[in-house]
C-alpha cells in the first residue's frame, strides 16, 4: 500500500512540475514560476495540490447558450462546402487536357528554337 501511495504522489509531483515548466508566465498566478517549482519540490504533496488549485490559470468557459440559441452559431466558422468527388471520366478528361497543354508547350518550344536557329543562320 505504501508503494501505491508513493507512486501516486510521485506522479502528482511530476505532473505539477511539468505543468509549471510548460506554462507561460501569464498563465501562472500569485507566485513566480521558480517559486512554484521550489514549493512543489520541497513540499511535494501540499505544493502540488496548491499548484493545481490556486497556482495555475484555468481558461474560462464561454457561455454559448443552448442548442437553439443563435449566439451559439455566431462565433462558429462557416462550414466548408462539401467537395464532390470527380468521376473517372472527369479525371481522364482533365488528364487529357493537361497532356494536350504539355504537347502544345513543347511544340511552341520547338518552333521558337527553330525560329532562333533560322535567325542565327
Amino acid at each position: 500500500m505504501h508503494i501505491v501511495i508513493s507512486v501516486v504522489i510521485f506522479c502528482l509531483v511530476l505532473a505539477a512540475l511539468i505543468d509549471i515548466v510548460i506554462r507561460d508566465e501569464s498563465q501562472i498566478r500569485h507566485l513566480p514560476k521558480l517559486v512554484w517549482i521550489v514549493l512543489v519540490i520541497l513540499l511535494p504533496l501540499i505544493g502540488s495540490i496548491i499548484w493545481f488549485t490556486v497556482g495555475r490559470e484555468y481558461r474560462t468557459v464561454e457561455d454559448r447558450g443552448s442548442f437553439g440559441d443563435p449566439r451559439r452559431w455566431e462565433s462558429a466558422e462557416p462550414a466548408a462546402a462539401p467537395v464532390r468527388a470527380k468521376s473517372t471520366e472527369e479525371q481522364l478528361a482533365e488528364l487529357e487536357l493537361e497532356i494536350a497543354e504539355y504537347k502544345e508547350q513543347e511544340r511552341i518550344r520547338r518552333l521558337k528554337a527553330e525560329l532562333d536557329e533560322r535567325r542565327n543562320n
